[in-house]
């Protein structure tokens, strides 16, 4: 099994920044990979961003240039630091990993971003 534990959240006022870090425990793969995901009220959960095992990263268009994904191999933590933030991305941010390269079944407990206008 793999735990994923968020933490960074909170809220923000627009143009503001927050860091969210989710720390990864078990029989992890490494290096760790990470899916970020976001679920707006009465949206769909969208994808944001990603790191993959070698370190290469993918963003929606939505959020390029202002959101960045890094990670610490040694501590098993995946970060995504998000500037300039908007009102319309409160949502509850969940991270998700691999079990294998083909898989990925574990998802963190979701965390609250508010971007208040």
């Amino acid at each position: 099994q793999v735990q994923l534990v968020e933490s960074g959240g909170g809220l923000v006022q627009a143009g503001g920044s927050l860091r969210l870090s989710c720390a990864a425990s078990g029989k992890i793969i490494r290096p760790v990979a990470m899916r970020w995901y976001r679920e707006a009220p009465g949206n769909q959960r969208e994808f944001v961003a990603s790191i993959t095992g070698t370190g290469s990263t993918n963003y929606a268009d939505s959020v390029k240039g202002r959101f960045t994904v890094s990670r610490d191999n040694v501590k098993n933590t995946v970060y995504l630091q998000m500037n300039s933030l908007k009102p319309e991305e409160t949502a509850i941010y969940y991270c998700n990993t691999r079990s294998d390269a083909a898989s990925w079944p574990y998802w963190s407990q979701g965390i609250q971003v508010t971007v208040s206008s």
